[in-house]
């Protein structure tokens, strides 16, 4: 008798491997989960008190979204190692309206309203799937690593280009002992070693950075222990006709760019993702967003950077992102552990973002090594593509003049490369080959 085959994402692992690597999800992703609340709530005029309690509640938030997604309920969650996070999509958007006059009641207002509008109309993207062949697939997540390499850049040169070493050698030689212990614990490290080189490099690099004098534990003991994250602290929500509308643009992107994620983190893991787990996952996505708000927090989607720590590790177990969002729940109730978390140095993290971009990067140019070139426009599509990614990454204020809407929908390389390469691919690949097939007909009649 035959035992059922075991689908990757549902491997597991003993507790002490899976929380570990649970962790190395956690620290790879925590400067970004953070850096939302923080210019939303600076941009708001909010106080170092208040600003911590943005924080927590976006690690208390963004734990119980990744649960959602990666164990999954009846219809939520795509069941797949997938980690969720505050997004930066929105940002632009939400300190416009913060800044506007009506406060952070007319965000979270703005934010529970598109993102019911966007759990309502998720089943729509359950029929994109057939848009996604590997021409597109490809495309799209090696534009997402390489849409995140700015990102390990400033990583590595410090997180802060206000502080005097932004950019210093120092920051920077931190940032390269950080990825030469990465390669080199990949290298000649056994098989656990491997799995565990980008939390081992963070810690190692940590401790460099302590014995140098350039980092320090002296505040983790200052502020709160527990802090349970409040309901509704900033006042009850508004809801403004405009503000929705804004927001629920944003909403689009976060669908796009959350389609995005589950195809490419399926790819990665070599599980099937079809509609209906696009569906759920999607539909998780705009639960928790709507939801957030009422705990203080902004809205969740898959954060890319994790895609990296899973095809490097090839560590692709659901399991091991669930016990990340243990983690971060745990983070969002006791700040002291935050605050340890957050002593570890900016360079450290750039160091590591490097190889874990990188990775998805490569995953995508594998992808699209499978793709045929021959006698069609599929170079021109992956070129086109690739071209309009990498726009807004070079030249973040190429859409400025533009109207709102191709702001919001081209700003993120993600959303712009995933339009285009559908988009193209349609008119050639499906519009151009369905014409070229009923031509003949024609012709004889």
């Amino acid at each position: 008798m035959t035992k059922d085959r075991v689908r990757p994402e549902d491997t597991r692992y003993p507790a002490g491997k899976t929380f570990a690597w649970g962790l190395q999800h956690v620290l790879t992703m925590y400067g970004g989960i953070i850096a939302p609340p923080l210019i939303i709530g600076s941009a708001a005029g909010l106080g170092g008190g208040e600003l911590g309690m943005l924080v927590t509640a976006a690690l208390f938030v963004s734990g119980f979204a990744t649960l959602l997604q990666a164990l999954g309920m009846p219809g939520f969650g795509s069941r797949l190692p997938l980690v969720q996070g505050v997004s930066f999509a929105g940002v632009a958007t939400m300190v416009a309206l913060v800044t506007s006059g009506g406060g952070l009641p007319v965000v979270f207002g703005a934010v529970i309203a598109s993102s019911l509008i966007g759990l309502l109309i998720a089943p729509l993207f359950a029929h994109i799937i057939r848009f996604f062949p590997p021409v597109v697939t490809g495309t799209v997540i090696a534009v997402i690593g390489l849409s995140l390499m700015p990102v390990a850049a400033r990583w590595a040169m410090g997180g802060n280009p206000a502080a005097p070493e932004w950019g210093s050698t120092s920051n920077i030689g931190l940032a390269a002992i950080t990825l030469g212990l990465v390669l080199l614990l990949n290298r000649i490290g056994n098989g656990a070693v491997k799995r565990m080189a980008v939390l081992l490099a963070m810690m190692l690099g940590t401790l460099f950075a302590v014995f140098r004098g350039t980092t320090h534990f002296s505040t983790v003991l200052q502020g709160d222990i527990v802090a349970v994250p409040g309901v509704l602290s900033f006042g009850f929500p508004v809801f403004d006709a405009a503000a929705i509308l804004s927001m629920t643009l944003i909403v689009l992107v976060l669908l796009t760019e959350t389609t995005a994620g589950l195809i490419a983190i399926g790819e990665i893991v070599g599980t099937p993702v079809d509609g209906k787990r696009i569906t759920n996952g999607l539909r998780a996505d705009m639960l928790t967003s709507a939801l957030a708000p009422v705990f203080n927090s902004f809205p969740q989607s898959a954060f890319a950077q994790n895609i990296g720590l899973v095809a490097i590790t090839g560590i692709k177990s659901r399991y091991v992102v669930a016990a990340g969002g243990v983690i971060l729940v745990v983070l969002g109730c006791l700040p002291v552990l935050g605050r340890i978390i957050a002593a570890v140095p900016m360079p450290v993290l750039g160091g590591a973002g490097v190889v874990l971009f990188g990775t998805v990067a490569a995953s995508g140019i594998r992808t699209l090594a499978k793709v045929d070139y021959k006698d069609n426009m599929n170079l021109v599509i992956v070129a086109t593509s690739i071209a309009f990614g990498m726009i807004p990454i070079v030249m973040p204020s190429f859409y400025d003049q533009f109207p709102g809407w191709v702001r919001t929908l081209f700003h993120s390389g993600i959303s712009a490369a995933c339009l285009v390469s559908v988009t193209l691919n349609i008119v050639f690949n499906r519009v151009a080959k369905r014409a070229a097939t009923s031509l003949p007909s024609q012709e004889k009649v």
